[in-house]
């Protein structure tokens, strides 16, 4: 005879078609998260890959300091005496002075020598400047909407108008900066012009998250201190505001990812493809250089990626040239986290 079948518990799992599907939906979005992990880290360890033998050498200081220092040039490569020579137009053109060069016919490929060290300038103060613009307008912006503005249809359609301009495309807030910066104010191509269409971009952001985190702060910090005598801007300033402030920076990291990221708006309003001089340079007041174009990283590797012939050197530049673009912002963001992290740690309630 066959022993009897064992008896379910009466209080063990049964699987039914909705834990079924639950199931199933756990694996749809953990395969999801899974490749959007693996594919960032795919583009990354290329870069990566790619672009570290551009920076660094196998020779002392093991840095490519030309690299690093020197602005983009035209390359001249050609034979020399049973080497095949690489240089950029500054060292071409000390070699033809020491050499007779009439019978060396070089090939020359643009923007693939010297380096990028004005680009990095160029992106930095972008970025520094912008996101300055956009937290000063973003943080007031909020603070009206959340403490001052009375509660409405009317701050409501602020809202949504906020919410809505989050998502325009970025060729269209270089449209309007250029309209509006570039032509109708007179700026010209500038950094001045750039700072406000990136500031304008990124604002929705900004102004969104600082709400946020205005409103997170509790009652009872804006009740004591009004209770104490102390006026509204004095309990926002004193007792809101400081314990808003880590949210609000996690915005900003946000915030300089997008705007160290994007080519249509600079295109427009404040990026050149060359530029002989820094920003500062050759200039008799020093503030006037908020009216001088610059060149930026992401502008610099759409043009030696779309808008000159591909080869081996151009391949080179632009590897090299994103690396040192992620290493920036990537230096940006984390000094702003830490910022962040010594704000929780002093703010707390």
């Amino acid at each position: 005879m066959h022993a009897p079948l064992p008896q379910a518990h009466s209080f063990s799992r049964r699987m039914t078609a909705a834990k079924q599907t639950e199931a199933i939906m756990i694996w749809v979005f953990r395969f999801a998260a899974y490749s959007i992990i693996l594919a960032a880290t795919l583009i990354f360890f290329i870069i990566t890959w790619n672009g570290l033998p551009v920076l660094f050498t196998s020779t002392p200081p093991f840095i490519n300091i030309n690299f690093l220092t020197k602005a983009p040039q035209t390359l001249y490569v050609f034979d020399w005496q049973g080497k095949t020579m690489e240089l950029d137009a500054d060292d071409w053109a000390k070699f033809s002075q020491a050499n007779d060069t009439s019978s060396v016919a070089p090939k020359t490929y643009a923007y693939s020598g010297g380096g990028i060290f004005p680009n990095i300038v160029g992106t930095v103060l972008l970025v520094v400047g912008s996101m300055t613009i956009a937290l000063i307008l973003g943080i007031l912006s909020a603070i009206y909407l959340s403490e001052y503005g009375k509660q409405g249809p009317v701050i409501d359609a602020i809202r949504l108008a906020i919410i809505n301009l989050a998502g325009v495309p970025s060729i269209v807030f270089g449209l309007f900066g250029f309209g509006m910066f570039v032509l109708y104010f007179g700026w010209g191509q500038s950094l001045l012009a750039g700072w406000f269409t990136l500031a304008f971009m990124v604002l929705p952001v900004i102004i969104t998250a600082s709400e946020e985190s205005l409103r997170a702060v509790p009652q009872g910090f804006r009740e004591g201190s009004l209770a104490l005598g102390a006026t509204k801007w004095q309990t926002i300033r004193q007792n809101v505001l400081p314990y808003a402030l880590p949210g609000i920076l996690t915005s900003s990291v946000l915030g300089i990812a997008r705007v160290a990221g994007e080519t249509a708006p600079i295109m427009f309003t404040c990026a050149y493809a060359s530029r002989d001089q820094l920003p500062w340079q050759g200039l008799d007041n020093p503030f006037q250089i908020v009216f001088q174009g610059v060149m930026a990283l992401p502008y610099h590797i759409y043009v030696v990626s779309a808008k000159i012939p591909q080869n081996e050197y151009t391949n080179r530049v632009q590897y090299g040239s994103s690396f040192v673009f992620l290493v920036v912002v990537l230096l940006i963001a984390l000094a702003s986290m830490i910022l962040r992290s010594y704000m929780r740690k002093k703010y707390k309630w």
